[in-house]
């Protein structure tokens, strides 16, 4: 039987914690040169197919999550043994070399009858020299992952959360891509977990507990910190200025900052940038033409339609969409938000 019938993924965090474990990591392959074929050689998981990781790799959850085609993502951290993170406010955490973030996409059609699918496993690996990112495509039969340095294209089908059936052309980058986004002054760095994204709680075989407490728990971090958390941008209880800049940030800012691969726009939509100008705000593109849609302003307020970044957003020209890389699809929530931001600006 093929992994993840649709509830179980929904008991996933609690249930491994109440198995034994006997998996452990091969610490050999995270300090190697040359990285393992098979992902099952890191000794990540106990089980595979099910995602079900060994005792020294912890699940975690960003409240605000990357638009990546409509996947789910299955998120889990290893940090060696007795090592700790160091923590400074609104940047990634820093982690101890050997630390490795691994990130499954996956169809899990939690709204329908089709069976899930695991299309790829990206690794993040911090060594003495840096961060080094490798991605592993997920076989057919679901058994393994095989390293990949070319990327791949998995024609797949899902079930969106309306219960419709959706094709699309999932693009797993390949290893040059992932510095596009994963690069901050040349520097190769995660993007996810800062403490104001994981500040929230999660279902432990114990009961929901706060991210942060938990990785505390483990001695990773201290328990108290100065957290500025961003909240999830699907929260519809929270205004949404809030909302639109914890999307642009989770989705853009990684690029458009200060260092980053998109830092000579001077388009920056991180969540701590406040210069309107820098925001988009009646800022004129760097370079006009095709891109721009023949519009004059990346943000004019209240018209979303003769805003640069909403057409981008919109667009599935490769030549015109942004973000560029990561997918395939448009993201209709994200469009619908950021319309409804510059409306009221």
């Amino acid at each position: 039987m093929r992994i993840f019938r649709k509830f179980q993924f929904l008991f996933f965090i609690a249930v491994f914690y109440m198995m034994p474990i006997h998996a452990s990591v091969n610490s050999e392959h995270l300090t190697s040169s040359t990285p393992p074929t098979y992902l099952s050689q890191f000794g990540f998981f106990q089980d595979m197919q099910n995602q079900i990781p060994s005792a020294e790799v912890h699940p975690y959850s960003l409240a605000s999550s990357l638009f990546s085609d409509f996947t789910d993502k299955l998120r889990f951290v290893y940090v060696p043994k007795n090592q700790k993170l160091s923590y400074q406010q609104d940047k990634v955490f820093q982690f101890p070399v050997g630390s490795t973030l691994i990130k499954t996409f996956a169809y899990l059609n939690i709204h329908g009858d089709m069976e899930a699918q695991l299309l790829e496993t990206r690794l993040l690996i911090n060594t003495s020299a840096g961060w080094k990112a490798i991605s592993y495509i997920w076989n057919t039969e679901q058994t393994d992952a095989k390293r990949s340095v070319v990327g791949a294209i998995i024609p797949t089908t899902f079930i969106n959360e309306m219960g419709t059936s959706v094709d699309v052309r999932y693009r797993a980058p390949n290893q040059n891509q992932c510095k596009e986004c994963h690069q901050v002054n040349k520097v190769m760095t995660p993007i996810g977990p800062k403490a104001r994204n994981m500040d929230i709680n999660i279902e432990y075989s114990s009961g929901s507990m706060n991210q942060l407490l938990y990785w505390a728990t483990q001695g990773w971090i201290e328990s108290s910190l100065t957290v500025n958390s961003m909240p999830s941008y699907e929260d519809k209880t929270i205004g949404i200025n809030k909302r639109a800049r914890a999307y642009l940030d989770i989705n853009c800012g990684h690029c458009h900052i200060p260092g980053g691969s998109a830092d000579t726009t001077g388009l920056y939509l991180n969540l701590t940038e406040e210069t309107e100008e820098h925001i988009g705000i009646f800022k004129k593109p760097v370079a006009a033409g095709r891109a721009s849609g023949n519009l004059k302003y990346s943000i004019v307020p209240g018209e979303p339609n003769e805003s640069i970044l909403l057409y981008r957003m919109k667009s599935l020209d490769p030549g015109i969409m942004m973000p560029e890389s990561g997918r395939a699809l448009a993201d209709e929530k994200g469009v619908h938000l950021i319309a409804g931001w510059i409306d009221q600006l």
